[in-house]
């Protein structure tokens, strides 16, 4: 391993490759493989509703496994989760890319979702340990989510570029080297880790909130193919909602050790942060989903014209991203909401006047730049403000936390949107329009919870 003699700015430069790396593989997976779903239908007999367990597959352990991840990086170590989610992901790739049927592709990227789960608050936790100086810290979560939005953006791009000069296999397939790279990078990274701790792991509070987590956000799913009354939404959604009270029951009053300590949501910045996270990912959702859908179905783009039109918009995510790492140290963290909330209401509101012969230029590009700004604004804002003030024993099970916040987030939103959009057809500008108010509202609530968060927060 790299060493005390390898200088203290080295060293931090190469944690912070690390964990960018590593974020970047985790959203450039959940982007990549929607341009390949075609291809893979037809080449392993996927049904048509069958095909989307290919993505929600991926996402339902992705965000049922999250917090179990962040607190194993916690007892076990964080070079050590870095490397086994590493690990877990890069074969769930290399079955996922050999994969000769349905359920063996369904079952590699549940294994790949499980290996996010590891991977992913596992760099928060290394960001957070690693960068104690506010102003380094904010510069890391900058760079990270900037990782995370060049991922989003190659996603479309790769994946695109693979399936039609290789095969869709590849878009799975090029994580194996990638992997591999990435694991000897983590055995070798200068990270301060911590030594283990010897506690077991809270077993009654992993199983209920995985299981809670993967219920409700399978409920929610379920709504995009059957009413929000049926019970095949009501039935997941409810157990969902019964095991996680079962989950805070467990970590207040029966855990000797609990997974979530309550200790760390009494910190007024973390609760604050979480809370504006889950409302949060519904304005992702607004702004790179159905923002897509809007160009396809009501302006007629293609996929790739449609990807091109929202490159500039990522551009401008990731610009405005490093240009937070700079700003949030100075500011604490309510002006940068409060700004990029402002963002989001004109953006958003701007858009819900597009109409089926909107032009690009005035209609589109506009305010999804407007948007961009204000997601890069708050994004590294508020995961900065989720994880600041968690003690280092907890920064794993933080960094945790705030991944599940804004994963289950962007799951609840995408379904709430989708039912403000009513029974418009998709070919009708109408149902958008709701969906980009319904954006703003949301805006306006992050505006109003970032009060709770201290003056001096970070």
């Amino acid at each position: 391993m790299i060493t005390a003699d390898v200088p203290m700015r080295t060293r931090a430069g190469l944690v912070l490759a690390l964990a960018c790396a590593g974020q970047f593989m985790v959203i450039l997976d959940a982007s990549i493989v929607n341009v390949a779903l075609p291809s893979i239908r037809r080449d392993l007999g996927f049904t048509p509703a069958g095909v989307a367990w290919v993505v929600d597959g991926y996402l339902l352990t992705f965000a049922g496994f999250m917090l179990a991840g962040g607190r194993a990086a916690d007892l076990f170590g964080r070079r050590l989760m870095l490397a086994a989610g590493l690990a877990l992901f890069s074969a769930a790739s290399l079955a996922a890319g050999l994969a000769t049927a349905p359920g063996l592709l369904v079952a590699a990227r549940v294994a790949q979702g499980a290996g996010a789960a590891l991977l992913a608050p596992a760099t928060l936790a290394v960001i957070n340990t690693a960068f104690t100086d506010p102003h380094a810290r904010a510069r890391a979560f900058g760079a990270w989510s900037a990782a995370g939005g060049v991922g989003g953006m190659a996603g479309a791009i790769t994946g695109g570029a693979l399936t039609s000069a290789l095969s869709w296999r590849w878009v799975f397939l090029i994580n194996v080297p990638i992997g591999a790279t990435l694991i000897a990078a983590a055995l070798l990274a200068p990270l301060a880790d911590r030594p283990a701790q010897r506690d077991s792991l809270d077993l009654a509070g992993a199983a209920t909130a995985t299981a809670g987590l993967a219920a409700l956000v399978y409920g929610v799913m379920s709504s995009a193919d059957h009413t929000w009354t049926s019970a095949r939404v009501l039935v997941p959604a409810g157990a969902g909602l019964l095991l996680l009270a079962a989950f805070a029951v467990v970590e207040a009053r029966v855990a000797s050790r609990p997974m979530l300590p309550p200790r760390l949501l009494g910190i007024r910045g973390v609760a604050a942060g979480n809370a504006m996270l889950l409302l949060f990912g519904g304005i992702a959702m607004a702004m790179w989903y159905f923002t897509s859908l809007l160009l396809q179905n009501v302006l007629g783009y293609d996929p790739l014209r449609s990807g091109l039109a929202q490159t500039p918009a990522a551009v401008t995510f990731v610009v405005a991203a490093r240009l937070t790492a700079s700003l949030l140290p100075r500011t604490g963290v309510r002006p940068l909401v409060l700004a990029g909330c402002a963002c989001f209401v004109a953006g958003f509101a701007w858009l819900s006047r597009t109409g089926a012969d909107g032009a690009y230029l005035t209609a589109i590009l506009g305010p999804t730049l407007l948007v961009a700004v204000g997601i890069g604004l708050t994004f590294p804002t508020l995961m900065a403000a989720a994880t600041a003030g968690a003690p280092e024993a907890d920064a794993g099970i933080a960094g945790g936390l705030a991944s599940t916040a804004s994963q289950v987030g962007g799951s609840l939103g995408l379904a709430a949107l989708a039912a403000v959009a009513g029974t418009a057809p998709a070919t009708d500008a109408a149902g958008y329009d709701r969906v980009f108010l319904a954006a703003t509202v949301l805006a306006l609530a992050v505006a109003a919870l970032s009060a709770l968060v201290p003056r001096s927060g970070r």
